[in-house]
């Protein structure tokens, strides 16, 4: 979580005893003027589907569209998936890192539901970042992929 505080008249108070919590843990960026508490996740956006495809056959096809999407698949358990941007193209900061997670509690032989998580520690000072993009380019993909019917897709 990025935190900033900045020095404003009446805020002095806090301000200080803001800063010598922060420090104590080792988690604060101070640079004379602000305060940065590192640690937090900044750009993230969410979905959820529902989709005409078996629970068991889902988890596959999922873990082929974020590999074909450049992410290294870093966990995988039956209903939950956590995958990273590959490093290389783009600064460490700016990596997406994607959280899939299918609700196994109300799949159906016909249905399932799963919800994506994407997010990394870009600030989001523009609409159409890297994240944002990344994040759009998935959800088409899911909408449009050919192995399932989308049957609700509803953005977070």
């Amino acid at each position: 979580m990025l935190i900033i505080a900045s020095y404003c008249k009446g805020t002095r108070y806090f301000f200080i005893e803001f800063i010598k919590t922060c420090l104590l843990d080792g988690s604060v960026l101070y640079d004379g003027r602000s305060v940065a508490r590192r640690g937090a996740i900044m750009a993230r956006y969410t979905c959820s589907f529902i989709v005409s495809l078996p629970y068991d056959h889902l988890q596959p096809l999922l873990v082929d569209l974020l590999q074909e999407s450049s992410m290294d698949v870093l966990y995988c358990t039956g209903d939950y998936i956590m995958a990273r941007e590959i490093p290389g193209s783009i600064s460490f900061s700016k990596l997406v890192t994607t959280e899939v997670l299918i609700d196994k509690t109300t799949a159906t032989e016909t249905e399932t539901k799963m919800s994506i998580v994407m997010k990394n520690e870009e600030l989001p000072l523009q609409l159409d970042n890297h994240c944002r993009q990344l994040f759009d380019y998935m959800k088409q993909a899911i909408e449009n992929s050919r192995h399932w019917h989308l049957i609700e897709s509803l953005a977070g």
